[in-house]
């Protein structure tokens, strides 16, 4: 909690106003005691109506004060924590899009929406609880204490005895309870894992009739996280009956202290009253505090797993300036580069090398798992080479600051992903400055022109979150003219073609041959026809390199390449 606490500097004052007007508002709420004793001993044993009426009047002036104060209090502890919240989300936001690819993979999807959501959410509700009861709790019941010491010492001596009781309960539950709220937000991890897994992956479990198996997943799930929540919440809810028990055995014994105390002269019936009261006050408190302390316990857990993702430095950071760039025409080289993924058995890339010249065209084919995309995802750097280097231009990928060299990379992923907006905005990602006409000449090179004439509005039309409202192949086509849109000196299509029929993936190549820009382009595919025209083929196997050249010599010379041709071109004759 405390790493969060930076971010409440900006709402100093409102985290100090807050509590004021509240420890005011239990100030006049430790003065009620007295006005009543008043009446009683004053007023009604006198038979003084006045007197009665006059201590009234103060009772409701206490009562309306009290409430200008205690919303006043609200007002300011909700500014703070609701402030405070959002600068935290901002911030943990910001930080997730430091991280490298391979600290988001080990962290998990599910895991960082669940600090960015839950947490977070738990943590606000834990800063505005304690900026309004934190210090008024306790002032309240040491303040009752004082007071009942100040009508007589020795029936306050009952005071001595329950509170620190009550503290001891209190504590020992919220000890336990810490480290119990951690292992329930770990487990509502699982849940939403498994949820997200069953929105996203729908149509398959429907395809494979799995709904029932994924019913019983989840359930298992859903039950684990209920039995550890029940757990928690029966050691929790033991907290109001036992300071319930404790504080009416102080309620009987107090009394009977009193009566003794009424008995011998030296106590009035009006001071019983107002012992009574603030022994009343004391377990109101006390049940209050009770709340906090879960309230806060959840807090504290859910800010150390938020902390924890903070604490997290990025484990790819950039150089501060751009270098000086030699001048070659190599776009790209990779010098004996492996790649072994963190807590993976065998290296995803072994001793890769080769050089790629500016406007070639380079085809990347393998089989499943032989480490096609890890290799281009080398290049704009979303991981980094376990050993040897990867030059762009030249120069070290590393020695780029990240957005410089990401600038001059257009990437499409295998993944065809599309953000909800119109068409302009999405294409805009490439460039942001992007005209009207340089929009529609990367809509014609990826073969996506009739996507927009053919809807209403065009440019302006609107695409669902994800692309829903497209097929599979203009979602990969948009997708390719968005790279475009940025002129990129290196284009990666990393399988972005998988969905488009043979003419239309052979008219984008072609397309792309005929770019003003000639960039240098790197083709991913599981089709050897995507590939064959290329300059120059790399054929991975089991993450190495087992062939390069172009198709007639690959097909003269390499196993694996003629393998994967005819399996493919012996399906097209059947």
């Amino acid at each position: 909690m405390k790493k969060l606490m930076i971010y409440m500097k900006e709402y100093t004052r409102e985290s100090i106003l807050g509590p004021l007007f509240k420890l005011l508002e239990a100030s006049f709420e430790l003065l009620v005691p007295l006005v009543m004793a008043a009446i009683i001993d004053n007023g009604i044993a006198g038979g003084d109506k006045g007197y009665i009426l006059r201590m009234c009047g103060v009772l409701a002036g206490l009562a309306v004060v009290g409430l200008v104060c205690s919303i006043t209090a609200q007002y300011f502890a909700a500014r703070a924590s609701v402030g405070f919240a959002a600068k935290v989300r901002s911030a943990l936001f910001a930080h997730i899009q430091k991280l490298s690819f391979a600290q988001q993979d080990k962290q998990g999807a599910n895991t960082l929406i669940t600090r960015m959501t839950s947490d977070i959410n738990q943590v606000q509700s834990g800063v505005n609880l304690a900026l309004r009861l934190l210090l008024r709790s306790p002032f309240v019941v040491f303040g009752a204490m004082v007071m009942a010491f100040t009508i007589d010492w020795q029936a306050a001596m009952v005071f001595m005895v329950t509170i620190p009781l009550l503290c001891a309960v209190v504590f020992g539950i919220m000890l336990w309870g810490i480290p119990m709220y951690k292992k329930v937000q770990q487990r509502l991890d699982k849940v939403l894992g498994i949820t997200r897994e069953n929105l996203t992956g729908a149509r398959v479990i429907r395809a494979f009739c799995k709904e029932q198996e994924e019913r019983s997943a989840f359930v298992q799930r859903n039950d684990d996280l209920t039995t550890l929540q029940k757990v928690v919440g029966k050691v929790s809810g033991l907290m109001n009956p036992i300071t319930y028990v404790l504080i009416n055995l102080g309620v009987i014994v107090l009394i009977w202290v009193g009566a003794l105390r009424v008995e011998q002269g030296v106590l009035t019936q009006g001071q019983v009253v107002a012992l009574y009261n603030y022994m009343s006050q004391i377990l109101v408190e006390l049940i209050k505090m009770a709340s906090l302390i879960i309230s806060i316990t959840k807090a504290m857990a859910c800010a150390s797993r938020v902390s924890a993702v903070l604490s997290l430095a990025p484990g790819m950071e950039g150089a501060d300036s751009l270098p000086s760039a030699p001048d070659t025409q190599e776009a790209v080289r990779f010098e004996n580069v492996s790649l072994t993924y963190e807590s993976a058995g065998a290296p995803s890339l072994l001793n890769v090398s080769f050089t790629a010249k500016r406007g070639e065209t380079i085809g990347v084919i393998g089989g499943t798992g032989s480490g096609k995309s890890t290799l281009v995802n080398l290049i704009p750097r979303f991981y980094d080479a376990t050993s040897g280097r990867v030059l762009v231009g030249g120069v070290d990928v590393r020695d780029y600051p990240l957005e410089a060299l990401r600038r001059k990379i257009g990437v499409v992923p295998q993944r065809a992903v599309l953000f909800k907006g119109s068409i302009r905005d999405n294409l805009r990602w490439g460039a942001q400055d992007a005209t009207q006409e340089e929009m529609f000449a990367a809509l014609a090179t990826a073969q996506a022109s009739e996507i927009v004439k053919g809807r209403e509005g065009g440019l302006d039309a609107m695409i669902a979150q994800g692309g829903k409202n497209l097929s599979g192949g203009q979602r990969q086509r948009l997708t390719i003219a968005r790279a475009l849109v940025k002129r990129p000196d290196i284009l990666i299509l990393d399988d972005s073609a998988s969905a488009l029929d043979y003419a239309t993936d052979l008219a984008l190549r072609q397309a792309l041959r005929q770019l003003p820009e000639s960039p240098t382009v790197f083709i991913v595919s599981q089709r050897a026809s995507s590939i064959r025209h290329a300059d120059r083929i790399i054929v991975l196997d089991e993450g190495a390199v087992c062939g390069m050249g172009t198709h007639e010599e690959l097909l003269n010379s390499c196993a694996v390449y003629q393998e994967i041709y005819y399996s493919q071109y012996e399906k097209e004759a059947m």
